[in-house]
């Protein structure tokens, strides 16, 4: 067990949460840190991509999102007495930094760093604070943000640190684009299992719209949720059109890497991984998405050039068959959008992170060192 400075990683129960928890944990680990992960039960499900090394706490916690009116009830009983816990616990083992990633399970810990006046910081992965960030956006040193811009409160400052990759993203991180032409031509399409039924509605209408002379060289990998496979299938042969259709695709990077275009909803992990690759994409802001932060994710690629936002109230066959060939028959416009996803692209995302962690630590060793 190493003995050098500890590091709270406090963070909530999704992916959008975790993943750039644990990259920034590997990383910590490496440079010879201790690591603990503070998350509730729900949370720790998600911990076994985590580093061994890594210390997994659960701590007592509750949303207010969700439940009947005893959870509602209750929630702020448990979460007092998470931050309880997490407060004697940090006056037993002083952690050299707090960094919080959002989610209800994340107040225990950023509560106790405050109480106990640790270096804490968060990092927001959407372009809109979530509820819990935003709460602490004001009582932290230093908020990191993965999506720019980050809409903030008044007052605050935000540092853009872009969204952590995985390693099989980073391997593929700007990857030789193939323009459209008369071969065939990869269309990826991607959604998260809540946003996945309108592209299955409408991206097989919208291609069997697509002229001749460019969907006789489409070929389509979609996600889509098991309930929808087999329609979302027969659609495509019914056009004549190859596909490959999943729930889930575990080779994502490669298959970005070899796409002509890509089609997705605009969760922050798929934006930073399409701009660290590099493809053009129509992006498809989940509506029920909180804030709109899917809208506002998709903003930096939009402004650069590199993406076609079309907002899920017009998200039509005919609107996405016009995008579609827009971006396929013109190979070099094509080209220039593959080329202005990575100029927005942050592959040293995490680097970055590890260098604020570092730097809050620096701070607290030379304040002891002058007191």
């Amino acid at each position: 067990m190493s003995n050098g400075p500890l590091l709270i990683i406090a963070a909530g129960g999704t992916g959008g949460h975790m993943f750039p928890a644990q990259a920034l944990a590997e990383l910590m680990i490496r440079k010879g840190w201790r690591v603990r992960l503070s998350t509730d039960a729900r949370g720790a499900r998600y911990a076994g991509g985590f580093p061994h090394m890594v210390e997994v706490q659960q701590v007592a916690s509750a949303t207010f999102a969700r439940g009947g009116v005893l959870a509602r009830l209750v929630a702020p009983f448990r979460i007092l007495g998470g931050i309880v816990s997490a407060t004697l616990g940090m006056m037993r083992d002083k952690p050299a930094v707090v960094v919080g990633f959002g989610g209800y399970p994340t107040i225990p810990a950023l509560a106790a760093a405050w109480i106990t006046r640790r270096p804490r910081m968060i990092h927001e992965q959407n372009g809109v604070l979530g509820r819990v960030n935003k709460r602490f956006a004001k009582r932290v040193d230093a908020v990191a943000c993965g999506t720019w811009p980050t809409a903030l409160p008044a007052g605050v400052e935000g540092i853009h640190t872009g969204n952590p990759v995985r390693g099989a993203v980073l391997d593929r991180a700007g990857a030789a684009y193939i323009s459209p032409g008369d071969y065939p031509m990869s269309l990826l399409v991607i959604g998260g299992s809540q946003g996945a039924r309108i592209l299955s509605d409408v991206v097989p209408a919208a291609v069997a719209m697509l002229p001749e002379e460019i969907r006789q060289y489409v070929r389509v990998a979609q996600q889509a949720r098991p309930e929808d496979q087999d329609r979302v299938i027969a659609a495509y042969y019914e056009t004549g059109v190859g596909c490959e259709v999943e729930p889930f695709f575990r080779d994502i990077p490669r298959r970005l890497s070899e796409a002509q275009l890509v089609i997705s909803r605009s969760g922050a992990s798929s934006v930073a991984d399409i701009s660290v690759i590099g493809r053009p994409s129509i992006l498809i802001p989940y509506a029920a998405a909180t804030a709109d932060h899917q809208t506002a994710n998709a903003q930096g690629l939009v402004e650069a050039g590199a993406a076609i936002r079309i907002p899920e109230s017009k998200f039509t066959p005919e609107a996405l068959a016009e995008a579609i060939t827009t971006v396929l028959s013109q190979p070099d416009a094509a080209l220039m959008m593959s080329q202005a996803a990575l100029s927005v692209g942050m592959p040293n995302a995490t680097e970055l992170l590890v260098g604020l962690v570092e730097e809050l630590a620096g701070e607290t060793a030379t304040e002891k060192d002058t007191a």
